[in-house]
C-alpha cells in the first residue's frame, strides 16, 4: 500500500509582539518598583551649620542655625568633669583616639549644657579647621535609627559628636540593642569620625527596681541583667554629676548676675537666692538659672543667652 509522504509541519509565523511583550512587562515591573522604592538619601550639606537634628522619617539632618547654649565659663561646680569632657573632645577633634561619654547624675546640674558648651569651645579652637566638628542631636525615641545615621556620616571629612539627651530604657524596650551595636558590637561599629555622648539620670541607663526584679526572677541572676548593664560599660568615659552645695549654687548665680550685668546688692542677691532654693526644695544649675530669669524679669533686664539645665 502506498504511504503518503510525511512533510514536516511549518513553524507558525512569528509575531512581532511575541518577544516584545515579556520585555515590556519587565520594564513596567521595574518602573513600578522604582516608584515605590524609597528615594536615596540626599548627601547632607554640613557646611550650612555647626549643629543638626536627626530626623529619621526622611533620613535627613535638619540644620540648627542657633544652638541653645551657654558659655563654658558660666558652668560652675563641675570643673573636674568639664575638664575631662573638654580634653576628650579636643583629642577626638584632632583625629586622636577618644572615648564615648556617658554624663549621668542629678537633674539640672548642666549635663546637656556642658556637651553643647564643650562642642562650641572645641570648634572655636580648631584654627583653620574651625567649624569641622559637628554636633548632631538624636532623640531618645529614634535610637533604633542610629545605623542609618551612621551610614550618612561615615566617610565625611567632618567629625561628629552624636548627642542623645536624657537616655534611658524601660523593661520592654529593646532599642538599646541598636545603640549597643554602634558603640562596639556591630560588624561596622562606630565610624572613625563619630563619637557618642549621652546624658542620663541613671548610671546604668535602666531603673534600679527593674534590675532588681530581673535579678530576683532569673535562673542565673548574674547573667540576667548583664546584656543591659553592659551597655553602660561601652561608654569609656563616665562623668558623674552630683547635687551642688550651697556655695556652688550661689557661685552659679553670682556668675550669671555678673555676666548679664544685673544690678543687685550682694546681700540682697544672697538672701533672695537662698529663699528661692528653699521654696523649690533643691539646689542645682537649673534652679539657679530659673532664679536669675525671675530676678532679671523683676528688674527689667534682658538676658542675651538662654540656657538649658
Amino acid at each position: 500500500m502506498h504511504q503518503p509522504s510525511k512533510t514536516p509541519l511549518a513553524a507558525p509565523p512569528s509575531h512581532p509582539d511575541a518577544t516584545a511583550a515579556p520585555q515590556a512587562l519587565l520594564e513596567r515591573i521595574a518602573a513600578a518598583l522604582e516608584r515605590i522604592a524609597p528615594p536615596a538619601p540626599a548627601v547632607p550639606d554640613f557646611g550650612v551649620a555647626d549643629a543638626f537634628i536627626w530626623q529619621p522619617e526622611g533620613r535627613r539632618l535638619a540644620p540648627v542655625p542657633h544652638v541653645n547654649r551657654v558659655d563654658m565659663s558660666l558652668l560652675c561646680g563641675i570643673d573636674s568633669v568639664r575638664d575631662q569632657l573638654l580634653a576628650n573632645t579636643e583629642r577626638f577633634a584632632r583625629g586622636l583616639p577618644a572615648n564615648n561619654a556617658l554624663l549621668w547624675g542629678a537633674r539640672g546640674m548642666g549635663k546637656s549644657s556642658l556637651v553643647k558648651a564643650v562642642h562650641a569651645g572645641v570648634n572655636a579652637g580648631l584654627g583653620a579647621r574651625a567649624g569641622t566638628l559637628k554636633l548632631i542631636e538624636i532623640h531618645r525615641e529614634d535610637i533604633e535609627s542610629l545605623p542609618d545615621l551612621m551610614g550618612l556620616l561615615r566617610g565625611s571629612d567632618c567629625r561628629f559628636v552624636v548627642f542623645c539627651d536624657d537616655l534611658s530604657f524601660d523593661a520592654a524596650d529593646t532599642s538599646y540593642k541598636s545603640l549597643k551595636a554602634v558603640l562596639e558590637g556591630g560588624i561596622e561599629g562606630r565610624p572613625e569620625n563619630v563619637i557618642l555622648y549621652a546624658t542620663s539620670n541613671r548610671r546604668h541607663l535602666l531603673p534600679r527596681d527593674m534590675m532588681e526584679n530581673e535579678r530576683s526572677t532569673a535562673i542565673n541572676p548574674g547573667e540576667a541583667i548583664e546584656e543591659k548593664v553592659s551597655l553602660s560599660d561601652r561608654f569609656g568615659l563616665w562623668l558623674g554629676f552630683h547635687r551642688c552645695s550651697q556655695d556652688e549654687y550661689l557661685s552659679m548665680i553670682q556668675g550669671y548676675v555678673a555676666h548679664h550685668a544685673i544690678p543687685i546688692a550682694p546681700d540682697a542677691l544672697r538672701r533672695e537666692a537662698l529663699e528661692w532654693a528653699t521654696t523649690r526644695g533643691s539646689r542645682s544649675g537649673r534652679v539657679a538659672w530659673q532664679f536669675v530669669q525671675d530676678l532679671a524679669g523683676r528688674l527689667g533686664v534682658r538676658l542675651s543667652e538662654p540656657t538649658a539645665g
